[in-house]
């Protein structure tokens, strides 16, 4: 009899353990329960190479700040964020260097909104080399010999430099593709608008430059500071031969006595509104100039600007 009991009861507690189970899988509209948490909210980030990592850094941050809000960040170029924002196909463009007059035109006729710029840090555009190159300086007419067509620096040597194990000393040119605003930025302000000479090697991304460089004695290359490793050295750069050569620092970024301090931006199609501007205010926050910060780029001295 006590045998029946037990068994009795063992149905009794798996049916309704059954039925518990049942109710939890039920659909949260059905009954009185609580309703679903809220839709999440995604903005879109496109462009810059050079901020890609403060991007992806910002955007985490952020989700612990704004749990309903997912920041979905990718790279390509700032010339390809552009493009996207000329679209209207994403909320905000990063960019390492300004819209071209064009680039806004069409961002107006497309979309008939003006694009909004929004400064959001500086950088100082390094010069790398590998570590085990003993130059420690460099003006921009021999970086401009080294990278414009017709240039005619080819060697380390011509510039009195003898590497260390290194029997053939020609210069290996790192660059990136046409459609970063790095290789628009280095165009303009060391080229002379000038095109690149033919050979160089030109990365997707601002880490593979600084990588490639890392594991090639003879390579010099161009990237943002923030992507320094212990592989390579940043070359100070002289305006002229023969001025004084500056390091890119943080002090030196923000005073531009730095030949190749730039400024960093985000770019929206109008005013930014709702989740789109609380993002932007926080960027420009202390706590999101802090990230940036140590992200090794160089933050805003007074907050930022939109033009």
């Amino acid at each position: 009899m006590s045998r029946h009991i037990l068994r009795v009861a063992q149905i009794l507690f798996l049916g309704g353990l059954s039925a518990g189970l049942g109710a939890l899988l039920l659909p949260t509209g059905c009954g009185g329960g609580a309703g679903p948490e809220p839709a999440t909210t995604s903005i879109q980030v496109k462009g810059s190479d050079t901020m890609v990592n403060v991007a992806q850094a910002w955007a985490e941050e952020y989700r612990k700040v704004e749990p309903t809000v997912a920041v979905e960040v990718s790279g390509g170029g700032s010339g390809v964020g552009i493009a996207a924002l000329e679209r209207g196909t994403i909320d905000i463009a990063t960019a390492s260097r300004n819209m071209k007059p064009d680039e806004i035109e069409r961002t107006r006729r497309n979309t008939g909104k003006e694009p909004m710029e929004f400064v959001v840090g500086f950088d100082a555009l390094a010069v790398y080399v590998n570590k085990e190159n003993p130059i420690n300086e460099i003006a921009l007419e021999q970086l401009a010999q080294i990278f414009a067509e017709g240039g005619t620096i080819t060697k380390w040597s011509q510039l009195g430099v003898s590497i260390p194990g290194v029997s053939d000393d020609t210069i290996v040119q790192v660059s990136r593709q046409s459609s970063s605003g790095t290789y628009e930025f280095f165009r303009e302000h060391v080229l002379n608008k000038k095109d690149f000479k033919l050979g160089s090697r030109d990365m997707n991304g601002s880490k593979e430059v600084v990588e490639l460089v890392g594991t090639t004695k003879t390579a010099i290359g161009y990237s943002g500071m923030g992507y320094a490793t212990l592989a390579v050295k940043m070359l100070k750069v002289a305006r002229k031969a023969g001025e004084p050569a500056v390091a890119p620092t943080v002090e030196n970024t923000l005073n531009k006595s730095y030949p190749l301090a730039r400024s960093l931006q985000a770019y929206t199609l109008g005013e930014p509104q709702g989740a789109v501007k609380k993002y932007i205010d926080w960027m420009l926050s202390d706590a999101g100039q802090k990230i940036l910060q140590e992200s090794g780029y160089v933050p805003i001295p007074t907050g930022g600007k939109s033009t």
